[in-house]
C-alpha cells in the first residue's frame, strides 16, 4: 500500500476494519468523480457512494449518497437536526476534511464532522466510497462505515 496511505486508510487499519482498496487512474477531465470510479472499476453504480459537504444552520455536515442520485439538502438538514442546508464552500470543505474535492472520504476527517449516510447503504453487503484521494475507492461493510463515522442513517438521496 506504499504511496496510497490516507487518513481514511490509516483509520481503517488502526480499527482493524475489513476493507479492500480499489485504485484506478484518475482522469482530470472527468466530470463526475463517482461515475468515473464506477466506469474505471466496473462497479455497480448503486453501490458507489459520494461524499458531499454541506452547511446546515452554519455548521458543516457530511452527506454520503449514491453517485446515481443527488443530495436532498432539506432531508440532510432534518437528519442533522437543523432547519436549512446549502452546499458548503469548497475551500471550507477541503479545510475541514483535509481532503481535496473529488477525494473527500467520509472517513478520517481533519475536523470531527457530523455524517449522515443514505439509508440505501444498508441494501448491500459492501459499499464503495472515496478512500481519501482521487483514483482510490474503499470497499467496506455499510455497518463499519456508519460505526466509524458515528453516522446517522436517513433517506437523504434524491433521484
Amino acid at each position: 500500500m506504499a504511496g496510497k496511505g490516507t487518513p481514511a486508510t490509516a483509520l481503517l487499519g488502526k480499527q482493524k476494519v475489513a476493507h479492500e482498496l480499489h485504485a484506478y487512474d484518475h482522469d482530470p477531465r472527468a466530470e463526475s468523480y463517482g461515475l468515473e470510479a464506477v466506469e474505471a472499476l466496473g462497479l455497480d453504480r448503486s453501490r458507489v457512494f459520494k461524499t458531499l459537504v454541506a452547511e446546515v444552520d452554519g455548521r458543516l455536515v457530511v452527506g454520503v449518497v449514491p453517485v446515481t442520485g443527488q443530495l436532498d439538502l432539506k432531508a440532510l438538514a432534518a437528519a442533522a437536526g437543523g432547519k436549512k442546508a446549502k452546499m458548503a464552500d469548497p475551500a471550507a470543505a477541503q479545510r475541514a476534511t483535509g481532503y481535496v474535492l473529488g477525494g473527500i472520504s467520509p472517513l478520517g476527517h481533519r475536523s470531527r464532522l457530523p455524517v449522515v449516510v443514505d439509508e440505501t447503504a444498508y441494501s448491500f453487503d459492501t459499499v464503495y466510497c472515496s478512500a481519501g484521494r482521487r483514483g482510490l475507492e474503499v470497499e467496506l461493510a455499510p455497518a463499519d462505515l456508519i460505526r466509524l463515522t458515528n453516522a446517522v442513517v436517513a433517506p437523504i438521496a434524491a433521484p
